[in-house]
């Protein structure tokens, strides 16, 4: 969005926008959106697949005001055929990453950044639309038309404004330097792709999220635009006066985390920015020898960090209130009101869709929720077809907790499932687990997720609060030992606090510094 009305002024601003835009829940009415998608494959064979707040004008010089005649990048580039597209997937791509992230403190932060890379762009004149992502997922990314996205999961993991700069103006540079008509020429075979995709998915958060991956795969660009974007990039961030050397240590840290989740076998990768931008030993050389045009490493720019913890202190960590919590081997869900734990030795990972859990022997469970305004009785509903597989005669009435339930077994190739199916007001709860054929792991499993599944109280439900990261001062008296001891949601805290601080083995924050920790 852009500030003043005068050219310079229009300039320095960077036509920066920072709004709300049309992110599309489907599901529980907005507290979680159940859908099927990107299942493990035993699940896929079973189920059948039935189911900124505040614009700101913040550029890099502290002297420009808001506006008080705003232009939107829909108003600036509204007969441009490269906007309207980005302007199409836009609400897909947003309903992908669970909506829009809203903290005006940190689209003010996100808002200067990118007016101070505006202006000293190759295409001034370019607007921008830059959209913050509720997702802990490290991720950003461009549109053609100048749609940006970053994910808060970035901003977290970032430790200094030159380092989100570095980011940004590599995803500015796909844009300046058109790298989307190549995307636009490549769009007719994925329109074959996304009409199939449609066609089979009849769940309509499915389907609008599986189409916005196939737009995520046109986002990936050769290797040599990717090298291109970097040189842009690198040369804009110098420009605009940030720390130029930030690009390859953002790459650092990136496949420092990388590396920190790849013990994860569920980690969905699709998602996360080094599956399209690979952090290579020798792109990362290349970054820096760009870097060198602007001085040695660390004589020159600024970093940005101080104003860029105070940007972010506070920024929600992990999972959304919306998506529920993981704590340790339970699920919870304040605004659902309900429940549940996983075996020892099983792993939650709490995505858009669904819940998902992974144990050994193969062993894999999925839990979502659909509305059921009909009332129908359950055994009914569980024998409607959505199941694939269903053995008839082992559909039964039953009850977990008090609530009504009916559960079944269902067989397909070399899996055998537990369905079991929990009614809760006006919703239906649904657990699938998915063991190997012949495997004795099937009853004692769906037996602990129904024993464990229950109401939550209020006061439970308002006990619960999510993560966030914060910025504390280290003291005289820290060590390395007790900061990462504050870390919360992990249970590897001293690894986690080296990762999000870009700390390496051996070095220990100094006394007065700032450092982040996650906690409630």
């Amino acid at each position: 969005m852009t500030g003043s009305g005068d050219r310079k002024s229009r300039k320095q601003a960077g036509r920066i926008t920072c709004r709300n835009g049309q992110g599309e829940r489907a599901g529980l009415k907005g507290q979680r959106a159940f859908a099927v998608a990107r299942l493990p494959a035993v699940c896929l064979v079973m189920l059948g697949l039935s189911a900124c707040q505040s614009m700101f004008d913040q550029s890099y010089q502290a002297s420009i005001s808001p506006s008080s005649t705003p232009q939107t990048v829909e108003q600036v580039q509204k007969n441009d055929p490269r906007a309207q597209m980005g302007a199409r997937e836009h609400p897909r791509i947003v309903a992908s990453y669970g909506g829009e992230y809203h903290d005006a403190k940190t689209e003010r932060l996100v808002a200067k950044i990118a007016g101070a890379l505006t202006a000293v762009s190759e295409n001034p004149k370019q607007s921008y639309r830059i959209t913050i992502l509720n997702s802990p997922a490290i991720n950003a990314f461009a549109l053609p038309g100048g749609y940006l996205y970053v994910t808060r999961g970035l901003l977290a993991l970032a430790n200094d404004a030159s380092e989100v700069a570095a980011v940004l103006s590599h995803e500015m540079a796909h844009v300046t330097a058109n790298h989307g008509i190549e995307r636009q020429r490549r769009e007719e075979a994925e329109v074959i792709a996304s009409r199939v995709v449609a066609e089979v998915l009849s769940s309509d958060l499915a389907g609008k999220q599986a189409l916005a991956r196939g737009k995520l795969r046109l986002a990936a660009f050769s290797r040599q635009q990717e090298l291109q974007a970097d040189m842009i990039g690198i040369r804009t961030l110098g420009e605009a006066g940030y720390d130029p050397y930030a690009a390859a240590r953002f790459l650092d840290s990136m496949a420092a985390y990388q590396h920190f989740n790849s013990t994860d076998p569920t980690a969905d990768q699709s998602l996360d920015f080094l599956s399209s931008h690979p952090s290579t030993p020798q792109r990362v050389e290349l970054a820096r020898s760009h870097a060198r045009n602007f001085g040695p490493e660390g004589t020159t720019g600024d970093k940005g960090r101080d104003y860029f913890l105070d940007g972010i202190d506070g920024l929600l960590y992990g999972d959304s209130p919306q998506e529920g919590y993981v704590r340790g081997q339970t699920f919870l869900h304040g605004a659902l009101g309900i429940r549940f734990d996983v075996p020892d030795g099983f792993q939650i990972d709490n995505k858009v869709e669904a819940v998902m859990v992974t144990g050994p022997g193969d062993i894999a469970i999925r839990f979502d929720g659909v509305a059921d305004p009909e009332n129908r009785t359950l055994t009914n509903y569980i024998a409607s077809g959505w199941v694939t597989g269903l053995v008839p005669d082992s559909v039964q009435q039953t009850t977990v907790n008090g609530m009504e339930a009916a559960t079944a077994r269902a067989s397909a190739d070399r899996w055998d499932f537990d369905v079991t199916v929990i009614r809760l007001g006006s919703q239906i709860f649904r657990f699938v687990t998915a063991v190997p054929k012949g495997s004795d792991q099937l009853e004692p499993t769906a037996d602990t997720l129904l024993r464990t599944f229950r109401k939550i109280t209020p006061q439970e439900a308002q006990s619960l609060k999510p993560l966030r990261v914060r910025v504390v001062e280290v003291k005289a008296e820290d060590s390395l030992a007790t900061l990462s001891a504050r870390m919360m949601g992990t249970d590897r805290k001293l690894d986690l606090f080296r990762v999000i601080n870009a700390l390496p083995v051996g070095q220990s924050p100094a006394p007065g510094s700032r450092v982040k920790i996650v906690s409630e």
